[in-house]
């Protein structure tokens, strides 16, 4: 991660002792890939939210904000 992403990311942690230190929820046992993955699958926010009720609206919006700047690359072709 860059210089800004612990600020701007404050609900992502990221830790080697939790699922193997995979980007998650505010230190739960929810990777940030579940969230976005379910979301790409068509699942509004309530719906996660009622799967996954230790989560916020923040928490989602902030995961897809995260997959979005992890993403946020300069593709150089020959």
């Amino acid at each position: 991660m860059d210089a800004e992403a612990p600020t701007r990311f404050e609900r992502i942690t990221v830790d080697p002792e939790v699922m193997g230190g995979r980007a998650c929820i505010r230190g739960l046992r929810i990777p940030v890939a579940v969230i976005v993955r379910l979301v790409a699958r068509g699942a509004s926010f309530e719906e996660i939210l009622a799967g996954y009720p230790d989560l916020t609206r923040e928490d989602i919006q902030q995961a897809l904000e995260y997959a979005a700047w992890l993403t946020d690359e300069r593709i150089h072709t020959p």
